[in-house]
């Protein structure tokens, strides 16, 4: 039986796992990626995640600065894939693209849709405290995450999931379920269902400002805040200094049910952890990061920063 010939179109590091599943079981005819981008504080240019993929694969690469241009939608009608797999691509795709494949174009979603279509998936449905998400596999139309589904593989989400576990666990749901949902899909056996109107939701794109703690909410609000923003843009506060205030980003942390009347508060310093005051009950820092630092236990940061019982972080 021939190998199905796609095209697949991803950047973020999410989609390399299912990159790699269609490269054993189908036919890859390009990989198409956003634009090589300066980051770091020497302004490098760095490949998308899925472009170092691809080239490990020895698969041809594509980086248009727009999925709309004339000259790119031309070299995808030449290319002529039987179906494109979008994963974390980056980019709308215009009715030009979706036409061009006889099986239409295939999308990775991470979560349950209709709720958290858009960018963050992952990162709101920690933040909202959902007991679980998964992956969808739909047909794209022209809307944003609002085509048809194939299919849907759920999985819990645990109290010692954060962003960065969360992703890697649907990486690997994404790649384990793509090739037969494609194989269904292109035999016949597996029809597209129209997402149900009740119960959608937006995602929108987290910025750096969302990690910011405010220590007025719940105990419970905080930890999913930490969770939700680990590694990126991670969990912060400030520490009043003598120049200007001190950056701590938080990497773990629990609720803890020690209550006090000044949000914000050091309550106790301890081998377990540093507790703060929340408007609702406490929350206990395990790791920590001073601006400039390394990441620390609680324990090792309480041995060397100038941190006190009684100091309010802000």
């Amino acid at each position: 039986m021939p190998r199905m010939q796609i095209v697949f179109m991803g950047s973020a590091e999410l989609a390399g796992p299912i990159l790699r599943a269609l490269h054993r079981e189908t036919e890859v005819l390009a990989v198409v990626t956003q634009p090589d981008r300066p980051r770091g504080r020497n302004l490098h240019l760095q490949f998308p995640p899925v472009k170092t993929t691809a080239l490990e694969l020895g698969l041809p690469v594509l980086q248009p600065a727009r999925a709309r241009d004339p000259e790119f939608v031309g070299a995808l009608q030449q290319i002529a894939p039987e179906l494109i797999v979008v994963v974390a691509y980056g980019q709308i795709l215009p009715p030009s693209i979706l036409a061009i494949p006889p099986r239409g174009c295939i999308n990775v979603h991470t979560s349950i849709l209709p709720k958290y279509r858009g960018a963050a998936p992952i990162q709101w449905a920690l933040l909202n405290g959902e007991s679980e998400t998964g992956v969808t596999i739909m047909k794209m139309d022209e809307g944003l995450d609002t085509g048809p589904i194939l299919r849907i593989k759920e999985t819990p989400i645990s109290d010692g999931d954060d962003s960065q576990t969360l992703h890697d666990r649907l990486a690997q749901l994404g790649a384990e379920i793509i090739v037969p949902t494609i194989q269904a899909y292109a035999a016949g056996q597996l029809q597209p269902q129209a997402q149900p109107a009740a119960g959608a939701s937006y995602a929108r794109k987290i910025t750096k400002e969302d990690g910011q703690i405010h220590w007025t909410k719940p105990a419970g609000t905080i930890w999913n805040q930490v969770r939700a923003f680990t590694p990126w843009p991670g969990a912060y506060t400030f520490q009043q200094a003598e120049n200007k205030p001190r950056l701590l980003k938080i990497w773990h942390a629990t609720p803890d049910s020690a209550r006090h009347i000044s949000p914000g508060e050091v309550i106790a310093l301890e081998k377990t952890g540093i507790l703060i005051a929340c408007g609702e009950q406490s929350l206990r820092v395990t790791e920590l990061q001073r601006e400039g630092g390394r990441r620390t236990t609680a324990q090792e940061f309480i041995s060397g920063n100038n941190l006190r019982v009684g100091e309010r972080l802000v």
